[in-house]
């Protein structure tokens, strides 16, 4: 195993919008001070290269084109290394313990010129800070650390300017609304992944044929013709099957126009991961389309994993694909689990067992916090190549993206 000092890894964060669009992600990477004095944010440029990035420009391909915001120490300013980065997809993020010289705002000015944008962190409105609000596209301030006389007078004293208030690290549904409340518009934080109760729920129309077809697909040989005439009986589910074949994801040289000539195309394999990610699709409604990226991403790196660790390919997708349905149906995981048609084995590992079948999606929900601690333990403790981790996370954003704009 690779030492944890040598390691480069870097993980995304979803910041939306009020109707809970993705406007940007942050880039969190293992940060802090390497021995030989080098910077976090130089740390970031090096783990473009040992990710098999072409340069660190193409850190891009981790936001899927979208805004990333990115972290700018003192000596990235001074240096000017922010430049290797795309001007008009990066936000970069100034913290409070910054000090500002004439030097830094002259700096500051320069890069603006180039296209990029400024976030202040943490805020405060003292004379030695205000010469950068000029600059700033947003402010940043950390929900859950700050209290809420501090955000109103804030929120106050910044209203009419030309910014864009940010609620960083919010846990909760509760969170969120509170934050929408005091006039934020982006928001930062897991709290969409919150099961949140949804009054006089009822399930939709086809969930039972959903399921139904969940369990067909796992059958090894797939009945061919009883997975197409159950696909064939829930219309919304065949469209989004046959968009999702006939996308450039799946190579197809001719348009596939039905669900029999649709599995033998792809083969069994590949229709079962299709058939999931259209019946994920579905599941996830009106909710937030992250939450459906994220459950891809989820279930491609785990079956990614599976053939290294002797576990069944599909078994795994399904876990990682399904671990966010809960989110998706407004409904906590102890009564989500026993109903889906899986084995005992990945329904227990949906309930939190721990167990081998668990052990991929605890590494990724680790990874997903950057509690990188927690990750070394995780794949020490599996035998796992964190430098090789890294490299299928990359790899996954983007078969992700690919999947994600096929369904939508």
């Amino acid at each position: 195993m690779t030492s944890s000092q040598g390691l480069f890894s870097v993980v995304r964060q979803p910041i939306l919008d009020l109707r809970g669009r993705v406007h940007a992600y942050e880039l969190h990477y293992r940060g802090g001070l390497s021995p030989d004095g080098v910077s976090a944010f130089n740390r970031l440029i090096e783990t473009a290269g040992s990710l098999g990035l072409e340069k660190p420009r193409e850190l891009k391909k981790l936001t899927g084109k979208l805004t990333a915001f990115v972290c700018c120490p003192l000596e990235a300013l001074n240096e000017q290394l922010a430049q290797v980065l795309p001007a008009s997809l990066t936000v970069l993020e100034i913290g409070p313990t910054l000090e500002v010289s004439p030097e830094i705002v002259s700096t500051c000015r320069q890069m603006k010129a180039l296209g990029f944008r400024f976030a202040l962190e943490d805020f405060a409105n003292e004379p030695r800070r205000t010469s950068l609000l000029e600059l700033a596209d947003y402010i940043t301030v950390d929900f859950c650390r700050t209290i809420p006389e501090v955000r109103r007078s804030l929120l106050d004293e910044l209203r009419g300017k030309p910014l864009t208030m940010l609620a960083k690290g919010l846990q909760t549904h509760s969170d969120y609304r509170k934050a929408r409340e005091e006039g934020f518009t982006l928001f930062e934080g897991y709290f969409f992944l919150e099961p949140v109760a949804i009054r006089n729920r009822r399930p939709p129309v086809n969930q039972m044929l959903r399921l139904d077809i969940l369990k067909a697909l796992q059958q090894h040989p797939l009945n061919m013709s009883k997975v197409s005439q159950l696909v064939k009986r829930d219309g919304p589910l065949t469209y989004q099957l046959l968009r999702l074949v006939n996308s450039p994801l799946w190579g197809m040289r001719q348009n596939v126009e039905s669900i029999e000539v649709a599995l033998v195309a792809v083969g069994e394999n590949a229709f079962r991961r299709i058939a999931t990610l259209a019946i994920a699709s579905e599941f996830n409604g009106d909710q937030p389309a992250e939450l459906l990226s994220m459950a891809i991403l989820r279930g491609r790196i785990c079956e990614v994993m599976a053939a290294q660790r002797g576990l069944d390919p599909f078994g795994q997708y399904l876990l990682g694909m399904l671990s966010l349905l809960p989110a998706m149906q407004g409904q906590p995981m102890c009564e989500v689990a026993p109903t889906l048609p899986l084995s005992t084995d990945v329904v227990e590992a949906l309930l939190g067992k721990k167990c081998p079948e668990r052990a991929m999606l605890d590494w990724l929900e680790y990874w997903e916090r950057g509690d990188w601690a927690a990750c070394d333990s995780a794949a020490e403790a599996l035998s796992l190549d964190q430098a090789e981790l890294s490299r299928v996370y990359i790899e996954a954003v983007a078969w992700t993206e690919n999947a994600l704009h096929s369904s939508t």
